[in-house]
């Protein structure tokens, strides 16, 4: 078994009371994306979405079946609030939405719809080939030379192919710190903060000739992961244009648990 991460620091802490239907967070240095520090690697603020739409009175007995995050701008380190609302109610599946506001500037800088459905555990399944290793199997690795912590380092780590810096496919087991301080974070909530990485654990170009921004992420659940760690094993697909396409399968310990796609900006540093 592993000891426990030194990296246990969450990545917001409350901001106070709640105001027009705005819940307020702090960021914490935790979240600072690998290129500056004044900006947030895209997990945390996904995942605080998720925790947004999981708090709605609708989420209730219901799971999120696909949760779509669109990122309109750079996400600050300083005060954020999350919103969210039912776009489409409904008995059995319902389409909801948060936002993400930076309220130094007064402006959403991202939003995320989600399909609810029904809670069940006796439904048909197909045959999925299960995981041969598992985090105990993996390498912890040092963070690429001139990345940034923050993210990177609130992260464990424990690589069973490729690497930060490797361009290629790559296999690593993730697990994520609490998403805000003094609150459990809840499993579909860490799925996303580690999974928004897959553009970079399976990157395909070299990160000093290359920039491949991602401005969304999609995630379709299978089914909500179960304990601190998941494995993301991830690829990029390019075809000579300025778009790219990073996928990932989820596992837990037990099996496959998600798969995720992002649209990545490719251009020349």
């Amino acid at each position: 078994m592993f000891e426990k991460s030194v990296a246990e620091t969450p990545f917001y802490r409350p901001g106070g009371a709640s105001v027009e239907g705005l819940e307020r967070v702090e960021s914490l240095p935790t979240t600072a994306g690998p290129w500056t520090s004044s900006a947030q690697h895209a997990g945390p603020p996904a995942a605080l979405l998720v925790r947004a739409l999981e708090a709605l009175p609708e989420a209730a007995d219901r799971v999120v079946a696909r949760v779509a995050v669109d990122l309109l701008g750079p996400v600050p380190i300083g005060p954020l609030a999350t919103t969210a609302t039912v776009l489409r109610p409904g008995r059995s599946v319902a389409l909801v939405e948060a936002e993400l506001h930076d309220l130094a500037a007064a402006r959403v800088v991202a939003r995320a719809p989600a399909w609810l459905m029904p809670t069940g555990t006796a439904g048909p399944s197909t045959p999925v080939e299960t995981l041969d290793h598992a985090p105990e199997d993996g390498l912890s690795l040092e963070r690429p030379e001139g990345w940034l912590g923050g993210y990177l380092d609130a992260i464990e780590w424990r690589w069973i192919s490729g690497s930060l810096e490797r361009p290629g496919p790559g296999v690593v087991w993730m697990r994520a710190p609490d998403l805000v301080e003094g609150q459990e974070i809840s499993p579909l909530q860490r799925l996303v903060a580690c999974v928004d990485s897959a553009s970079g654990i399976g990157s395909a170009l070299d990160v000093t000739q290359w920039a491949f921004m991602n401005t969304e992420l999609t995630v379709h659940v299978l089914r909500p992961p179960v304990g601190p760690w998941l494995c993301v094993d991830a690829t990029t697909t390019l075809v000579g244009t300025s778009v790219g396409l990073a996928t990932s399968t989820v596992h837990d310990r037990d099996g496959l648990v998600a798969r995720s796609s992002q649209a990545l900006l490719v251009t020349r540093r």
